[in-house]
């Protein structure tokens, strides 16, 4: 008996955890789901999806939650029918408008070449707009075409070819396009405004364009011609066809049917040899046993596989399935000097357009500034004849009549200042008293006490007078003095008054500043004389 064993065991993973943590992720992780919700504004997708995700549907009266959004996003975990297990989560995208710039968005998110395989697109139309229905699928269908294209990877092209491969051609028209093959639903919201209680339906309702319905077979020929259109380019695509209303049991079917493509396993790979077993096939968790349905008009049924142009022509006599085919590939691919009408032409006699004609808005007017000189002289009239224009205005006197001059407004206030009135007795105490600039103080305290004491009617007056004459060199020159006049015709402009005003100021600051020379001069020469000197001053 050999009781030897390995010296060392198997050298364990450096990182151990790791590896148990993936393994584990890698069995228990959920896969993902997608659901492309494609309509206009205003189709009825938000009751779709609410369907979709079994959620409740949005209140109505809450415009916070009917906005739309560049790109809607909202997911909800699928369980099984035991309510035991989570089997996907499920993630839908919905894309407001067929304008580029929304559809640009979703490449983005959903990349064809990792969602194809686990992507159902659901195309909305509104049966209230039944005149858009061809004009709508064709942009639609388009748009998903481009979509699964992608970059044109080769591994892209392998993902289109193995998904196309769930899909097997039935007879004659039938999966023509959809080189991806990916599940495709057309939904046709609203249906239960066809039938309704109205005895004329006009665009505003139903939009069939006031047909009389019960008289004759009018509305139900016209009814069941968009049914034939709308079945013949889903046999095209390998799309399924339905028919909605808000009533609970029509979304329940649309949301199995959906959730039946959604788990469709993947088709069996050819070439077994003889003595290899084929795998045992995968159960689809969400079979589709409801029965197609093409006579209820507000219930209709249309799965994918199902249909074909016998059963399209059955549902009324007169219909050729073969020339709206050929119709539709003339709008896809419209060739030059073509006169055979295409499929939204032959649509449009079928359905007239009751839309309203609603373009885009017009463009404002051009505007044209008007030049900043111009604006200035064109209000310089209207704004000078304003009573507070002047910011001053506020703290005048309401009784006290402003005289208006080139400067601005002047009254008597506006020399009533502190800095005015500092400045002046300044002036008046050098003038009035020249010993004070001698170094007596008689003379400059008499200066300002008679300053002092003087009126204040003298420091308020509506004008200036400054007085001409001019002083001798040896006695100072005479302060200017604000005296009141009144305005007489030729007389002074209130400009000249203040002009002649302020170059008398100068012209008293020069004369005392050679007086003063002169004075320090007279003493430096006659130091004895300067009592006498004094003297004289203060008697002159």
């Amino acid at each position: 008996m050999d009781n030897s064993r390995p010296s060392s065991p198997d050298a364990l993973p450096q990182d151990l955890w790791s590896s148990i943590l993936d393994s584990v992720s890698s069995t228990r992780s959920i896969p993902t789901k997608q659901v492309l919700v494609l309509g206009e504004p205003s189709s009825g997708k938000s009751a779709l999806v609410s369907a979709l995700l079994q959620k409740p549907p949005a209140d109505a009266d809450k415009e916070e939650e009917r906005s739309d959004f560049a790109l809607g996003y909202d997911w909800a975990d699928v369980r099984d029918d035991a309510d035991e297990d989570t089997l996907a989560r499920l993630s839908v995208y919905t894309i407001p408008s067929s304008a580029p710039s929304y559809t640009s968005l979703l490449p983005h998110f959903v990349p064809p070449r990792t969602c194809l395989p686990h992507t159902v697109v659901l195309i909305i139309l509104d049966w209230t707009k039944p005149w858009t229905f061809v004009e709508e699928l064709e942009t639609w269908l388009q748009w998903v075409e481009n979509w699964t294209k992608g970059d044109g990877a080769r591994e892209l092209e392998i993902t289109r070819e193995e998904n196309r491969e769930r899909h097997l051609p039935l007879g004659p028209g039938t999966f023509t396009h959809n080189a991806a093959g990916v599940p495709i639903i057309v939904a046709c919201t609203k249906a239960d405004l066809i039938d309704e209680n109205n005895d004329v339906i006009g665009a505003g309702t139903s939009g069939m364009g006031g047909m009389v319905k019960g008289k004759g077979g009018e509305w139900e020929e016209r009814t069941d011609g968009v049914m034939q259109v709308l079945r013949t380019v889903c046999l095209k695509y390998g799309a399924g066809l339905f028919y909605t209303t808000p009533l609970p049991d029509t979304l329940q079917v649309l949301r199995q049917y959906a959730l039946h493509l959604l788990f469709m396993p993947p088709a069996s790979s050819p070439g077994f040899s003889s003595g290899t077993e084929a795998p045992a096939p995968v159960r689809n968790p969400f079979p589709f046993q409801q029965k197609p349905n093409t006579l209820d008009r507000d219930r209709i049924v249309v799965p994918a596989g199902w249909d074909s142009w016998g059963k399209i022509g059955v549902l009324r006599d007169g219909f050729d399935a073969k020339l709206w085919g050929e119709a539709w590939e003339r709008d896809l691919e419209p060739m030059e000097g073509e006169t055979e009408p295409g499929a939204k032409r032959l649509y449009s006699s079928l359905v007239p357009d009751q839309g309203a004609k609603v373009g885009p808005p017009p463009l404002p007017p051009v505007n044209n500034p008007t030049p900043e000189q111009a604006f200035l002289a064109k209000n310089y009239d209207e704004n000078s004849k304003k009573p507070d224009r002047d910011p001053r205005g506020a703290f005048r006197n309401p009784n006290e009549t402003v005289a208006t001059g080139i400067v601005g407004p002047m009254g008597s206030i506006s020399f009533a200042l502190p800095n005015v009135e500092r400045a002046l007795t300044e002036m008046e105490g050098v003038a009035g008293g020249g010993g004070s600039t001698l170094g007596t103080n008689g003379g400059g305290d008499a200066a300002a006490r008679k300053l002092t004491t003087r009126p204040a009617a003298r420091m308020q007056t509506s004008t200036l007078a400054v007085p001409m004459a001019q002083s001798t060199s040896r006695s100072p020159a005479p302060s200017p003095t604000l005296t009141a006049s009144p305005s007489t015709p030729g007389g002074p402009t209130q400009h000249e008054v203040l002009q002649n005003f302020f170059q008398s100021l100068l012209s008293s600051n020069k004369e005392r500043s050679a007086t003063t020379t002169s004075a320090s001069a007279t003493r430096t020469t006659s130091p004895k004389a300067n009592g006498n000197t004094n003297g004289a001053d203060e008697g002159t």
